[in-house]
């Protein structure tokens, strides 16, 4: 099933590619959503069909900003292309993520980056890869000399979100090595799988997020909520890091949770 997902993601790396451009520009904020809904469609045109005949018996779901639980069995949960923003102004951070969540739990992934030609894949207890090369998060154990990211705040969360995101980073910036604030987040998980970055974290848990934490774990990562509990599907804010660097990436981050409400 890997390399069957693996075809068809390529395919939809091509598609994408050969929209893109380093001279898209767009005039105003119609004309940008208009171009980022055209490019989710043509990939999902392209990848809905072909991830139906690799399992027919799996659903859809291709809303990137989802969250929340799923009906138990197979979801594919795809982010047509993510970091959709970033291509529209010309700019090479995207990439094509696919997973395979079965019962609330991510099973496969794939996150293509078609410019750098970087497959990155993952299976439950099959390890993760890139371009077939197995895959093992730094060894790093001192935020000292860590690099670490975290994703900007979507737009429409309100205010209190753009604080605790702000927050957040001063926080970690005061302990870390490097701290980036940047969008597509599965675009950092893979960079933490890679051992390229040391943490990410995120104050929000969208279900596309899936693949990037599959990698991460499957690299030898923790990946837990903001109270250290292990990350579920259904997390709303989540830490993914290195093993050495996990706990005390922890305590800088734990104080600025989000508190249910009552």
């Amino acid at each position: 099933m890997i390399a069957a997902t693996t075809a068809a993601v390529r395919r939809a790396g091509a598609r994408m590619s050969s929209r893109y451009s380093t001279q898209s520009r767009t005039s105003g904020l119609d004309e940008l959503v208009a171009a980022v809904r055209a490019n989710d469609a043509a990939v999902v045109d392209l990848l809905k069909p072909a991830l139906a005949e690799i399992r027919p018996s799996a659903r859809w779901l291709d809303d990137e900003h989802g969250s929340g639980p799923l009906e138990p069995g197979e979801w594919w949960l795809v982010d047509p292309v993510g970091g959709n923003m970033n291509a529209v102004h010309g700019m090479p951070d995207w990439n094509i993520g696919v997973s395979l969540v079965r019962d609330g739990r991510p099973v496969l992934a794939v996150v293509y980056f078609p410019l750098f030609d970087e497959m990155f894949t993952a299976t439950e207890g099959g390890g993760a890869f890139l371009n077939g090369v197995r895959l093992q998060v730094s060894d790093k154990t001192s935020l000292d000399g860590a690099l670490a990211g975290t994703g900007q705040a979507q737009p429409g969360q309100g205010p209190e979100m753009a604080d605790r995101v702000g927050a957040s980073y001063s926080a970690m910036a005061k302990e870390a090595l490097y701290v980036r604030i940047s969008v597509p987040v599965t675009h950092q998980l893979a960079q933490v799988a890679a051992g390229r970055m040391d943490l990410h974290w995120q104050h929000d848990n969208v279900r596309a997020h899936a693949s990037g934490v599959l990698l991460v774990q499957e690299a030898g990562g923790v990946v837990t909520d903001l109270d250290g509990k292990p990350w579920e599907l259904t997390t709303s804010e989540y830490l993914a890091a290195a093993p050495g660097v996990h706990a005390a990436a922890l305590d800088v981050l734990s104080p600025l949770r989000s508190t249910p409400a009552c």
